[in-house]
């Protein structure tokens, strides 16, 4: 509405009206924005965990592996790696946080990690150790890339919806509180201009 609007009851009503639209706006995005920023803290928290998980697992990983390199030789446990299959048990979903699309990820460890792909008599044990490891590295790191990459489209909404929050309560709001302002001056100052010229010819006729 321009701020400039003639003093009519009518425009006053709108005004206000678009005032009261605004305040509830700015409302909404306040709370979408508190409920973003609990929902990315949390994720932010789960991250650090598996990230602390994750390095303690490839620690484990990497020493039950090279175990198997002195016991079995590197150019045998190198042969044996040519046999893992391609990983293909990952699915893609989405779930909405407050219209922000977060990804959900849907890993099959059954079938991820099945029987192993080599002879259980020409192997040892130091091998089953770090293919289990690395295992639950993959399955760590796919929550953690889920996470990392829901909290990434969190923190981009946060911004969106902030820069709103703000347009609202600083520009929006503020300019029809002056237009409700104005308005209402005018239509007083009328009032009392209509009463007065009423009152002077009252005087006149008597």
């Amino acid at each position: 509405m321009d701020p400039n609007t003639f003093p009519t009851k009518g425009n006053l009503i709108l005004a206000k009206n678009s005032l009261a639209l605004s305040r509830q706006g700015y409302e909404l995005m306040d709370k979408k924005r508190n409920i973003l920023i609990r929902e990315m803290m949390n994720l932010v928290d789960q991250a650090k965990d598996i990230q602390g998980q994750i390095d303690e697992t490839f620690r484990t990983a990497y020493a039950a592996l090279q175990r198997a390199n002195m016991e079995m030789g590197i150019a045998f446990v190198d042969q044996i790696s040519h046999t893992v299959p391609i990983e293909d048990s990952i699915r893609i979903k989405t779930r909405s946080v407050m219209g922000t699309e977060i990804p959900l990820v849907e890993y099959d460890k059954e079938a991820s990690e099945g029987t192993p792909n080599y002879a259980f008599y020409s192997t040892r044990v130091s091998l089953d150790e770090a293919q289990k490891a690395f295992n639950r590295v993959k399955e760590l790191t796919i929550k953690l890339s889920t996470i990392e990459t829901s909290a990434i489209r969190l923190a981009t909404n946060i911004k969106k919806t902030q820069k709103r929050a703000n347009a609202l309560k600083n520009i929006t709001i503020p300019t029809y509180e002056a237009i409700v302002k104005n308005i209402t001056n005018a239509l007083e100052e009328k009032e009392r201009e209509e009463f007065t010229r009423l009152k002077v010819i009252k005087e006149r006729i008597s």
